[in-house]
């Protein structure tokens, strides 16, 4: 009587990104959240899920709520939230974003009615007959 054993053989080169130090959250450009830091990202060659061996490293700045990454480049980082300007850049200002619009001062949006207030009665609080 003979046994075949199947062993699964599992590999792969998964990326882990860790953190470079304790540094403030700059603004990321493409979420706009204060959640991007400095890491260094490395891909490793695993086998039965072990990291055995890296295979590449590089230092990135990487979002952690949108993932986006960018390798670190000489001469440019991102924004630091409340000083308003990007170190490299020769110290131009960021305003607000192109299609910022400040809160109305009072009451609803202009165009925006709610569907149970009565526009004959409006300001008084009834609701429309019928409903």
């Amino acid at each position: 009587m003979d046994f075949i054993f199947c062993l699964p053989i599992i590999f792969g080169c998964p990326t882990k990104v860790k953190p470079d130090a304790d540094q403030p959250p700059r603004i990321c450009p493409r979420c706009n959240n204060a959640a991007v830091y400095s890491a260094k990202s490395r891909l490793w060659f695993e086998l039965c899920f072990v990291p055995l061996i890296p295979m590449k490293a590089k230092h990135v700045w990487i979002c952690s709520i949108c993932q986006w990454s960018v390798p670190l480049q000489q001469g440019w980082e991102p924004a630091v939230p409340g000083y308003g300007f990007q170190p490299g850049r020769g110290g131009v200002q960021q305003g607000a974003p192109s299609g910022y619009m400040p809160p109305p001062s009072g009451g609803y949006q202009p165009g925006y009615q709610p569907g149970y207030i009565d526009q004959n009665h409006a300001g008084q609080g009834q609701k429309p007959e019928g409903h």
